[in-house]
């Protein structure tokens, strides 16, 4: 995988560091249980072109998405498909989880972090 400076609309700047200072519940559970410590590293509220990533790792181009319940409405499902297309073009895979799994399968949701990384970087040395 290539690194490269992503894009950024550097207009959601005061946004993203909103989000960082105010994370939601699920957020600060997976960043300080799990992601905070992780090698590679991961930052949070990454801006990647007009969009906010909640989770972000350079290194293996991968996004860790939290979905609340207004991901279930038909518009935001939408949006969220646009999004995911946008990054894919990048070379940027998505992950997403529920609220409900970091609340009830917290564990599963490490190992499919983990899992993706190390594949992802794999991928990168061969």
């Amino acid at each position: 995988m290539k690194h490269e400076i992503l894009p950024r609309n550097t207009d959601l700047r005061q946004r993203s560091r909103d989000m960082r200072n105010v994370p939601t519940k699920h957020e600060r559970i997976l960043w300080n249980s799990f992601l905070r410590g992780f090698s590679p590293r991961f930052t949070r509220q990454r801006i990647i072109g007009s969009y906010i990533a909640d989770f972000f790792c350079h290194k293996a181009m991968l996004a860790v998405e939290l979905d609340g319940a207004w991901h279930s409405a038909d518009d935001a499902a939408d949006y969220d498909q646009i999004r995911t297309e946008y990054l894919a073009s990048m070379g940027i895979s998505v992950l997403r989880f529920s609220n409900a799994e970091i609340d009830n399968s917290l564990t599963e949701v490490f190992g499919k972090i983990a899992e993706t990384v190390k594949k992802r970087t794999e991928q990168e040395v061969k």
